[in-house]
């Protein structure tokens, strides 16, 4: 029976489901086919990768096994051309340097010993003006002076007189005590009163009172003359014509000029290198070379080592050496350059003989005191040497060279040890110059192995 007869309503369950499933299969198609699609394309790749792999590693194969055979060739090293110095040892006396100002050996500041008007002055009497010993530098009105000395001539001749009368007061009392008894005779002081003792030595004393005021009355009357004690240079004056001093009144500074003197520091270990007066004595010293510069010109000046003081400088422990200058103003001799009291020089102090010593430039030596030396090879060694503590542009070596050795005068660095030299000119250290070039000057150039040539290499490596 048919379920509509039956009251039951049929529903149409297939009917709604099937519009879906037909869109499903319509769209996975397509899906699957592109990832077929996909997946074939890269196997390809794959494929073409690992066959350019396999091709470029078969051209490598194929060019490492036909490759040339190498050849090997020894490095074309070319010799240094250096300047060099023959040692040849010698006896030197090492000038030590020094420095210091030159000052007078006498300085002297005048004062008025008596009180007056300036009524008088020379015509030197000028800051800068020379005067001799006992030259006239000015006066003072001395007419109060000479009233002084005329009454003190007179107090003289007054005691004289007095003097006088007493002694032949005193010659008549002698005579009439000899006339008198024996027993008419007194004590001993009744005697000398008698014979007028005591006056006869107020006499005297007043005299001798007299004669002292006369004196001084002539010291002072020469006190208004102001002479110069020695040859001088008037540095300042301090009165002039009219001025009224008194005692104690300042009238000018004045300094020698026979000669002069230069206090020179002397560092404790460079004694050695000197020959010092001995403590106590003023003997002949060493000579010294002072030198300055006036107007761009060196002028120098002979002086010798006249004495030292004695004691070490308690902040700097140097030892001051005093330098004399004869005529530092060459008053007498005129053709010579004056050195002015005040001038700041250098000193060149000459040293005791030393023995066997190698003078060389300082810019040829290296950091640690090592030198660069040529051997029999013609190889470039380093060298330590031994030195002597001097100062300038000039070392002294005392050991570790001997005579014949060649001392490179080309400066190189540590990079250059035992390469091979050639020889490009030799000069004996003993005709170096002050700053250590060749008296002959030689080419400077030098091969393709470059070396850096300098005056001031002491700072290279070593």
């Amino acid at each position: 029976m048919p379920l509509a007869h039956c009251g039951i309503k049929a529903v149409p369950v297939l009917t709604a489901a099937a519009p879906s499933t037909r869109r499903h299969h319509r769209f996975a198609f397509p899906i699957t086919a592109r990832l077929i699609t996909t997946v074939a394309s890269t196997k390809k790749q794959i494929l073409l990768s690992i066959a350019m792999l396999g091709a470029a590693t078969a051209v490598t194969v194929a060019m490492y096994l036909s490759r040339p055979t190498a050849e090997t060739a020894d490095p074309d090293i070319k010799p240094i051309s250096v300047d060099v110095a023959e040692v040849v040892r010698e006896n030197l006396r090492i000038a030590v340097q020094a420095q210091g100002t030159v000052s007078p050996l006498q300085q002297s500041s005048l004062l008025s010993e008596v009180q007056g008007r300036v009524v008088e002055v020379s015509p030197f009497f000028n800051v800068g003006g020379f005067v001799e010993a006992q030259d006239v530098l000015l006066r003072i009105d001395p007419r109060d002076y000479e009233t002084n000395l005329l009454r003190a001539r007179a107090a003289v001749a007054s005691a004289e007189s007095t003097l006088a009368q007493e002694k032949g007061r005193a010659d008549v009392a002698q005579r009439e005590w000899e006339k008198l008894p024996a027993g008419s005779q007194r004590s001993e002081e009744a005697r000398q009163l008698y014979l007028r003792k005591p006056q006869l030595e107020q006499a005297q004393a007043q005299l001798q009172a007299a004669r002292a005021d006369l004196d001084t009355a002539e010291d002072n009357l020469e006190r208004t003359i102001i002479r110069a004690p020695y040859d001088a240079l008037i540095r300042a004056k301090h009165s002039d014509l009219g001025q009224f001093v008194s005692p104690g009144t300042p009238l000018a500074d004045i300094i020698s000029v026979d000669y002069a003197e230069v206090r020179l520091p002397i560092p404790q270990n460079r004694l050695e290198y000197l020959e010092l007066p001995g403590l106590g004595r003023l003997d002949e010293g060493a000579s010294i070379d002072l030198y300055t510069d006036l107007g761009g010109e060196l002028k120098h000046w002979e002086a010798e080592l006249h004495r030292t003081e004695g004691v070490f400088d308690e902040r700097s422990r140097v030892l001051y050496a005093v330098a004399r200058i004869e005529d530092p103003y060459a008053l007498k001799h005129s053709g010579r350059e004056p050195l002015r009291i005040g001038t700041f020089v250098n000193a060149n102090i000459m040293g005791r003989e030393l023995e066997n010593i190698v003078q060389l430039p300082r810019y040829v030596l290296r950091a640690g005191n090592y030198l660069w030396v040529v051997d029999k090879n013609m190889r470039l060694t380093n060298r330590r040497v031994s030195l002597l503590s001097a100062g300038g542009d000039t070392v002294y070596v005392s050991d570790g060279l001997q005579d014949g050795d060649l001392v490179s005068l080309t400066t190189l660095d540590a990079s250059f040890d035992r390469s091979e030299v050639t020889i490009q000119s030799r000069t004996p250290t003993t005709q170096l110059d002050t700053p250590g070039n060749p008296t002959s000057p030689a080419d400077e150039s030098l091969s393709d192995a470059t070396a850096i040539v300098g005056e001031d290499a002491g700072g290279a490596g070593g």
